[in-house]
Protein backbone atom coordinates (compact mmCIF):
# COMPACT_ATOMS: atom_id res chain seq x y z
CA UNK A 1 0.00 0.00 0.00
CA UNK A 2 1.59 3.68 -1.42
CA UNK A 3 2.03 5.64 1.86
CA UNK A 4 -0.25 8.60 2.31
CA UNK A 5 0.83 11.60 1.19
CA UNK A 6 2.00 14.40 4.71
CA UNK A 7 -0.45 17.03 3.61
CA UNK A 8 -2.99 14.23 4.37
CA UNK A 9 -1.78 13.40 7.61
CA UNK A 10 -3.86 14.21 10.59
CA UNK A 11 -3.81 13.73 14.25
CA UNK A 12 -6.14 11.49 16.39
CA UNK A 13 -8.97 12.83 18.05
CA UNK A 14 -7.26 12.83 21.47
CA UNK A 15 -4.02 14.89 20.47
CA UNK A 16 -6.02 17.47 18.44
CA UNK A 17 -8.01 17.59 21.82
CA UNK A 18 -5.23 17.86 23.53
CA UNK A 19 -4.05 21.18 21.67
CA UNK A 20 -7.35 22.42 21.51
CA UNK A 21 -7.15 22.74 25.56
CA UNK A 22 -3.96 23.53 25.67
CA UNK A 23 -3.21 27.82 26.43
CA UNK A 24 -1.79 29.20 23.43
CA UNK A 25 -2.88 30.97 20.29
CA UNK A 26 -2.32 28.85 16.84
CA UNK A 27 -5.59 28.05 15.24
CA UNK A 28 -6.85 24.94 14.43
CA UNK A 29 -6.20 24.80 10.76
CA UNK A 30 -2.81 26.08 11.45
CA UNK A 31 -2.23 23.37 13.81
CA UNK A 32 -3.17 20.56 11.37
CA UNK A 33 -1.04 22.66 8.63
CA UNK A 34 2.24 22.41 11.39
CA UNK A 35 1.17 18.59 12.08
CA UNK A 36 1.16 17.57 8.51
CA UNK A 37 5.07 19.73 7.79
CA UNK A 38 6.15 17.71 11.21
CA UNK A 39 4.78 14.10 9.81
CA UNK A 40 6.56 15.00 6.60
CA UNK A 41 9.80 16.42 8.10
CA UNK A 42 9.87 13.18 10.51
CA UNK A 43 10.49 10.95 7.60
CA UNK A 44 13.97 12.24 7.34
CA UNK A 45 14.47 10.41 10.92
CA UNK A 46 15.74 13.73 12.31
CA UNK A 47 14.91 15.64 15.72
CA UNK A 48 12.21 18.28 15.22
CA UNK A 49 12.72 21.48 16.92
CA UNK A 50 10.35 24.15 18.19
CA UNK A 51 11.16 27.64 19.33
CA UNK A 52 8.68 29.24 21.29
CA UNK A 53 6.84 26.58 23.78
CA UNK A 54 4.59 29.25 25.84
CA UNK A 55 2.49 26.35 27.41
CA UNK A 56 2.64 23.53 24.79
CA UNK A 57 -0.15 24.00 22.30
CA UNK A 58 1.74 23.73 19.24
CA UNK A 59 4.43 20.72 20.94
CA UNK A 60 1.63 18.43 21.31
CA UNK A 61 1.03 18.40 17.26
CA UNK A 62 4.75 18.25 17.08
CA UNK A 63 5.51 15.20 19.61
CA UNK A 64 2.63 13.38 18.29
CA UNK A 65 4.38 13.51 14.66
CA UNK A 66 7.73 12.29 16.32
CA UNK A 67 6.23 9.71 18.15
CA UNK A 68 4.41 8.75 14.93
CA UNK A 69 7.95 9.06 12.97
CA UNK A 70 10.24 7.53 16.12
CA UNK A 71 11.84 10.95 16.18
CA UNK A 72 13.01 13.59 19.15
CA UNK A 73 11.01 16.72 19.32
CA UNK A 74 12.85 19.17 20.82
CA UNK A 75 11.04 22.71 22.24
CA UNK A 76 13.32 25.35 23.35
CA UNK A 77 12.04 28.52 25.50
CA UNK A 78 12.98 30.38 28.29
CA UNK A 79 9.47 30.10 29.52
CA UNK A 80 9.78 33.91 30.73
CA UNK A 81 6.97 35.00 28.21
CA UNK A 82 7.64 37.31 24.64
CA UNK A 83 6.87 40.70 24.90
CA UNK A 84 3.54 40.75 23.98
CA UNK A 85 3.13 38.59 27.13
CA UNK A 86 4.05 40.49 29.72
CA UNK A 87 1.61 43.09 32.16
CA UNK A 88 0.02 45.21 30.65
CA UNK A 89 0.10 43.84 26.78
CA UNK A 90 -2.63 42.44 25.26
CA UNK A 91 -1.63 38.42 25.41
CA UNK A 92 -1.05 38.68 28.73
CA UNK A 93 -2.74 35.93 30.75
CA UNK A 94 -2.25 36.22 34.72
CA UNK A 95 -2.67 32.57 35.47
CA UNK A 96 0.98 32.45 34.21
CA UNK A 97 2.64 34.24 36.53
CA UNK A 98 4.96 32.73 39.61
CA UNK A 99 3.30 33.82 42.57
CA UNK A 100 6.15 33.94 44.28
CA UNK A 101 8.42 35.53 42.02
CA UNK A 102 6.20 38.01 40.48
CA UNK A 103 7.07 36.90 36.79
CA UNK A 104 6.02 34.67 33.94
CA UNK A 105 6.46 31.02 34.23
CA UNK A 106 4.77 28.28 31.15
CA UNK A 107 6.90 25.50 31.99
CA UNK A 108 4.63 24.11 34.91
CA UNK A 109 1.96 24.96 32.27
CA UNK A 110 3.49 23.22 29.59
CA UNK A 111 4.04 20.04 31.45
CA UNK A 112 0.29 19.78 32.48
CA UNK A 113 -0.47 19.90 28.68
CA UNK A 114 2.14 17.45 28.15
CA UNK A 115 0.85 14.64 30.61
CA UNK A 116 -2.51 15.17 29.98
CA UNK A 117 -1.46 14.65 26.17
CA UNK A 118 0.92 11.14 27.02
CA UNK A 119 3.45 12.49 25.30
CA UNK A 120 6.11 13.30 28.00
CA UNK A 121 8.46 10.70 26.33
CA UNK A 122 8.31 12.21 23.06
CA UNK A 123 10.03 15.95 23.98
CA UNK A 124 12.83 17.05 25.37
CA UNK A 125 11.90 20.42 26.86
CA UNK A 126 15.32 22.99 27.15
CA UNK A 127 14.55 25.67 29.48
CA UNK A 128 16.80 28.72 27.61
CA UNK A 129 17.30 31.37 25.16
CA UNK A 130 17.38 30.19 21.72
CA UNK A 131 20.84 31.69 20.78
CA UNK A 132 22.62 30.23 23.28
CA UNK A 133 20.81 26.88 23.11
CA UNK A 134 21.41 27.16 19.48
CA UNK A 135 25.24 27.88 19.99
CA UNK A 136 25.77 24.47 21.10
CA UNK A 137 23.56 22.45 19.36
CA UNK A 138 25.85 19.75 16.83
CA UNK A 139 23.34 17.72 14.85
CA UNK A 140 21.13 18.21 11.80
CA UNK A 141 17.77 18.50 12.06
CA UNK A 142 14.14 17.90 10.20
CA UNK A 143 12.47 20.88 11.39
CA UNK A 144 12.85 24.01 12.59
CA UNK A 145 9.28 25.58 13.71
CA UNK A 146 10.36 29.29 14.27
CA UNK A 147 6.97 30.57 17.06
CA UNK A 148 9.55 32.75 19.39
CA UNK A 149 9.66 36.49 20.52
CA UNK A 150 8.42 38.85 17.35
CA UNK A 151 10.80 41.71 18.07
CA UNK A 152 12.97 41.59 14.41
CA UNK A 153 16.26 41.23 17.11
CA UNK A 154 14.65 37.53 18.41
CA UNK A 155 13.24 36.45 14.96
CA UNK A 156 16.29 37.70 13.24
CA UNK A 157 18.31 35.58 16.03
CA UNK A 158 15.66 32.33 15.61
CA UNK A 159 16.46 32.09 12.28
CA UNK A 160 20.16 32.64 12.13
CA UNK A 161 20.96 30.59 15.22
CA UNK A 162 18.65 27.01 13.86
CA UNK A 163 18.22 27.66 9.88
CA UNK A 164 21.80 26.26 9.28
CA UNK A 165 21.13 23.30 11.51
CA UNK A 166 18.55 21.89 8.68
CA UNK A 167 19.40 19.10 7.11
CA UNK A 168 18.63 19.58 3.29
CA UNK A 169 15.05 18.34 2.24
CA UNK A 170 14.63 19.44 6.26
CA UNK A 171 11.58 21.72 6.64
CA UNK A 172 11.45 25.75 8.22
CA UNK A 173 7.83 26.40 9.32
CA UNK A 174 7.62 30.11 10.46
CA UNK A 175 4.16 30.94 12.83
CA UNK A 176 2.79 34.44 12.72
CA UNK A 177 3.86 35.97 9.00
CA UNK A 178 1.60 38.81 7.99
CA UNK A 179 2.34 41.05 5.04
CA UNK A 180 0.14 43.59 5.71
CA UNK A 181 1.16 45.17 9.41
CA UNK A 182 -2.76 45.94 9.96
CA UNK A 183 -2.98 42.56 10.58
CA UNK A 184 0.29 41.94 13.19
CA UNK A 185 3.72 41.99 13.40
CA UNK A 186 6.37 42.22 11.07
CA UNK A 187 9.59 40.17 12.29
CA UNK A 188 8.07 37.33 11.52
CA UNK A 189 7.90 38.35 7.90
CA UNK A 190 10.54 39.73 7.06
CA UNK A 191 12.73 36.39 8.55
CA UNK A 192 10.44 34.59 5.99
CA UNK A 193 11.44 37.29 3.21
CA UNK A 194 15.11 36.27 4.14
CA UNK A 195 14.65 32.83 4.12
CA UNK A 196 13.19 33.16 0.08
CA UNK A 197 15.88 35.71 -1.13
CA UNK A 198 18.56 33.40 0.46
CA UNK A 199 18.19 30.95 -2.46
CA UNK A 200 18.51 28.34 0.34
CA UNK A 201 14.80 27.38 0.56
CA UNK A 202 12.04 26.91 -1.71
CA UNK A 203 8.47 27.45 -0.75
CA UNK A 204 5.89 24.80 0.02
CA UNK A 205 2.93 25.30 1.49
CA UNK A 206 1.05 28.87 3.02
CA UNK A 207 -1.75 28.09 5.63
CA UNK A 208 -2.75 31.95 6.63
CA UNK A 209 -0.06 32.97 8.44
CA UNK A 210 1.90 29.45 9.14
CA UNK A 211 4.78 29.44 5.99
CA UNK A 212 6.64 26.35 5.18
CA UNK A 213 9.69 25.98 3.83
CA UNK A 214 12.07 23.02 2.20
CA UNK A 215 15.83 23.75 2.65
CA UNK A 216 17.34 22.66 -0.79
Amino acid sequence: MPEPHALDATPSPGVLAAFEGAKGFMPVHEGLALYAAAVEAGRLGLPLLEVGTYCGRSTVLLAEAGRTAGVTVVTVDHHRGSEEQQPGWEYHDPATVDPELGVMDTLPAFRRTLHRAGLEGHVIAVVGRSPQVAAVWGRPLGLVFVDGGHTDAHANADYEGWAPHLAPGGLLVIHDVFPDPADGGQAPYRIWLRAVASGDFEEVRTVDSLRVLRRR
